[in-house]
């Protein structure tokens, strides 16, 4: 099985970062990483059910949204190489901010998935990084 993880300290409440980012179907923090989010079907984004394209590549699903513990997690179904559903499989990424002080959260994002272990780790390793420093960039 493969796995990554990643966090990043942002120096907003856990709640203001909370706030930003718990609509699936909002990634507006994060304008120089995600350029296009197309939503799929009618269920919204604070919602599990809910399904988004990612710069035109990546497709998912939000499997679970826990308002109170700041926490949601998503599957992708399909996605560029090296994570494509030729190569992959059951990838769930996972998404928790916590308040670490007063003014300042931790946003913590990790995935798992399985096959294609060494590629898949490098690839989304590095795209979470630059979703994580948009995220501080433009949330502080």
């Amino acid at each position: 099985m493969g796995q990554t993880s990643q966090s990043i300290i942002i120096n907003k409440s856990a709640e203001e970062v909370w706030k930003a980012i718990n609509c699936f179907q909002d990634m507006s923090w994060t304008p120089n990483v995600i350029t296009s989010l197309e939503q799929v079907g009618d269920i919204p984004g604070d919602q599990v059910g809910s399904k988004r394209i990612l710069n035109g590549a990546f497709h998912e699903t939000l499997l679970s949204l826990d308002k109170e513990n700041k926490t949601f997690t998503y599957c992708v179904s399909d996605g560029p190489s090296p994570i494509s559903s030729d190569e992959v499989s059951n990838y769930v990424g996972k998404v928790v901010v916590v308040e670490v002080e007063e003014g300042q959260a931790k946003v913590e994002w990790t995935s798992t998935w399985e096959n294609n272990d060494e590629a898949a780790q490098e690839f989304c390793h590095n795209i979470y990084m630059a979703l994580l420093a948009d995220m501080k960039k433009s949330l502080e």
